[in-house]
Formats: structure tokens, C-alpha cells, sequence
């Protein structure tokens, strides 16, 4: 593999968006962050297919598929350490509740959760719930939801590209500028994995998953100059709901 692509990229990918405990050189991986987003779909759809399994032997010793549903949630918040999850609700916190950019900023980086914080993460949980709940019923699990954990991560990385960063300091302005082709291949690898989940299906989850995160990328832009790591994570959220629902449409068409 060349300089843009290196083995231990998957690695580090592992190490920022997961509390897997996944062997790396700590210190390359910090060098190689902007790099290693090309590997971000790639975490996204083990953590998928994490959840599929946890869920399908929960269906395998006879639960509902609610109850599946809820156990393949709690398995991607503990992997991740809830860090999306924590990330939307910051988002809705610090945009929806500060006067000015300065205070907007400094609520967003408050470890409390505000009441539009609350309201989002309940809710974003309901529909992924859902979603996962539907999928369950209809046996229809481990590619739809490795499809969709890919493709939740690529808007991340796309805002790392197109959008600064709205502090100097903090996650995302630590990972810097990734490479253009690491977006490209980012992209390809979100692709390939929904053209094997949906096939021509692929098309609208592509659509759907990057225009949800649109308006709150705008928003970001507008009101606090940029992106943060919360961004990024409250866009992966808003993401894998837009993809549960286009799976879920797609199967019951």
C-alpha cells in the first residue's frame, strides 16, 4: 500500500470513532488521522455488523424484535462509547441554545445536557429503534445495517473536507485537512457496500444519507463557523435515521 493508504489507517480509524479494543501505534495514529478517514466507512460497517449479530441471536433465542432491536443499539453505544450519540445532542444543545457564536461554542463543549439536547437524543433513538425494529421483523439485518453503519461515516468525513473547522482546538480540528483522496476512496468504499446491501436501491440511500446531514452542516456554517467533532457526529446520527428509513422503505416496497 502506498502513502495514502496504509494498513495501520484502519487502526487508527478504530481507535478515534470506537472504544474497541483494537491494537495501534498510538502515535502514527495520531499522525495519520487526516488519512485514515478513508477507513471511516469501513469501522461504520463492522460496527453494522456488530449490531446485526447482537441482534439476530437475540432473535435466534426467541425474543421480539423490539427488545433485538434495543440490545443492537446498546451494543453500537458501547462500542462507540455513545460518542455520536453525544455529539447530536451537544449539537442541538449548543445551535438551538446559545445567543452568539462564542456561547454557542462553549455550550456545545458542556458535558451537561441541555432540554434540546434530550429532546434530540430521545428522539433520535426512537426512530433508529424503529428502524432497526422493522428491519428485525422482516429479516432483513446484516447488509442493511453494515450498508447503512458505512455510509452514516462518509458525511463526516466530507464535512472534514468542505467545511473549517470552528475552533483551533478539540477532535475534529486534531484530525486537520484530510487528502482528497481519501475522501474519493471513502466514498467508493460507502458505495460498494450499498450497491451490495440494495443494489440500484444504493442511489436513494446515498441521496437521503447526505442530504439529511445537509441542514446541519449549513446551520454549523452559519452559526458557528464551521464544523466541530460534535457536528460530525450529530451528521452520522441524522445519517443512519435517513438510512433506516430508506432501507426500511426499499424492503417494504
Amino acid at each position: 500500500m502506498n502513502d495514502l493508504f496504509q494498513r495501520h489507517d484502519i487502526a487508527a480509524a478504530f481507535t478515534l470513532l470506537t472504544r474497541l479494543p483494537v491494537p495501534a501505534d498510538h502515535e502514527a495514529a495520531a499522525q495519520r488521522s487526516a488519512h485514515a478517514v478513508w477507513a471511516w466507512p469501513l469501522v461504520g460497517a463492522a460496527l453494522g455488523a456488530m449490531a446485526a449479530l447482537a441482534a439476530s441471536i437475540m432473535l435466534a433465542l426467541g425474543t421480539a424484535p423490539g427488545i433485538a432491536a434495543a440490545i443492537a443499539l446498546a451494543s453500537l453505544a458501547l462500542a462507540t462509547g455513545a460518542l455520536h450519540e453525544d455529539g447530536l445532542a451537544d449539537c442541538a444543545d449548543g445551535l438551538a441554545g446559545g445567543h452568539d457564536r462564542d456561547r454557542r461554542l462553549a455550550i456545545m463543549r458542556d458535558s451537561r445536557i441541555g432540554a434540546f439536547g434530550a429532546v434530540a437524543l430521545g428522539l433520535a433513538l426512537l426512530a433508529r429503534w424503529s428502524g432497526i425494529e422493522t428491519l428485525a421483523s422482516e429479516g432483513h439485518l446484516f447488509w442493511p445495517l453494515v450498508a447503512i453503519g458505512a455510509m452514516s461515516r462518509l458525511p463526516m468525513a466530507l464535512a472534514l473536507f468542505t467545511l473549517p473547522p470552528a475552533r483551533t482546538d478539540g477532535l475534529a480540528a486534531g484530525v486537520g485537512l484530510p487528502p482528497p483522496q481519501a475522501i474519493a476512496a471513502a466514498s467508493a468504499i460507502a458505495l460498494a457496500f450499498a450497491l451490495i446491501a440494495f443494489g440500484w436501491g444504493a442511489i436513494a440511500l446515498v441521496f437521503w444519507c447526505l442530504a439529511a446531514t445537509l441542514p446541519l452542516f449549513l446551520t454549523a456554517r452559519r452559526l458557528i463557523g464551521g464544523q466541530t467533532g460534535d457536528i460530525l457526529g450529530g451528521s452520522q446520527q441524522l445519517a443512519e435515521i435517513a438510512g433506516l428509513a430508506v432501507a426500511t422503505a426499499l424492503i417494504a416496497a
